[in-house]
């Protein structure tokens, strides 16, 4: 298995890393597996407290793959919006895993593109993220690229770290935002006492969102979302660092409201990039969804 270091997982201590991709194993186990070589880092025998870098490739023996954890291929719908012979996009629904964990393996975005496309995705980010450039939420739904092939996720990160790539977003938030464009620049780190969190401090990693209002409602406001920087939660921590929570993201604060939902109404709607290979751009825009519609409804109809 090859697991491949994005920008959320560089900086940390390779010994750290592991404990939280592989629960299975205690600390002290995964740092004797790291001395003994089983866990290489580009092909090369680390130690624990190696510092992760964006673009490392970890390796596993089979030490860390049981039988019952390698993802299966699942007969799950795909709503695919664009596709050529190197990628696609499509449409995640909310309520799905982008890909398989250790504690969660089936329904996932993955498993469906494993069905649909077999061999015929990347595995630079491993098996458990064959074809996943970028992730969405679980309950954040849009638009999501899928590389079919190494060549082409390789050209997809650069295109990313180049900031050549355009991801927007719609989002409900709590409150009204007053200002009607602005960026957030504050740099986000895991929360110290929450690690399933993001939070904002001091020596997080930059981070920039800007803020476009689209329509105000009462003690709410639809907005769209310029990602500049891509960490994990990005627009949800941003969001409720500056008072506006996400519409029932209840994981960042926002509280209970008579209007129900699943969790964060959030969406990625826009996206822009370089065809592989080519210097043809690629824009893509979907509509509003179901989320996104019965908030809004639900919000005019207030009093």
């Amino acid at each position: 298995m090859n697991y491949f270091i994005d920008e959320d997982n560089e900086k940390l201590r390779l010994d750290v890393f592991l404990v939280e991709l592989l629960p299975e194993f205690s600390r002290s186990k995964i740092q004797t597996l790291i001395k003994e070589g089983k866990i290489l880092v580009n092909n090369i025998i680390s130690k624990p407290s190696y510092i992760l870098r964006f673009g490392d490739i970890l390796s596993f023996d089979e030490f860390s793959i049981k039988d019952s954890i390698i993802p299966q291929a699942e007969n799950i719908t795909l709503d695919i919006i664009w596709e050529d012979e190197n990628m696609l996009v499509l449409n995640k629904p909310s309520g799905m895993l982008t890909h398989p964990t250790a504690q969660e393996i089936s329904g996932t975005l993955v498993n469906a593109l494993l069905y649909k496309y077999k061999e015929n995705l990347s595995d630079i980010g491993g098996d458990f993220r064959r074809g996943i450039v970028h992730r969405l939420d679980r309950n954040t739904s849009g638009l999501i690229m899928v590389a079919k092939n190494n060549e082409t996720h390789e050209f997809l990160v650069q295109e990313m770290r180049e900031k050549r790539f355009s991801k927007k977003y719609l989002a409900i938030v709590k409150g009204n935002v007053i200002q009607d464009e602005f960026e957030i620049n504050l740099p986000i780190g895991r929360h110290l006492t929450q690690p399933h969190k993001q939070c904002v401090r001091d020596d997080g990693k930059e981070s920039l969102t800007l803020v476009k209002v689209l329509e105000r409602y009462e003690d709410a406001t639809l907005l769209e979302l310029s990602l500049i920087t891509g960490r994990t939660h990005q627009i949800r921590v941003h969001m409720a660092s500056i008072g506006h929570p996400v519409f029932n993201d209840t994981l960042y604060g926002f509280g209970k409201m008579k209007i129900k939902t699943e969790e964060q109404v959030l969406q990625s709607y826009k996206l822009e990039f370089t065809r592989p290979f080519t210097e043809e751009r690629i824009s893509l825009e979907i509509p509003p969804d179901s989320k996104i519609k019965k908030v809004i409804q639900a919000l005019k109809q207030l009093p």
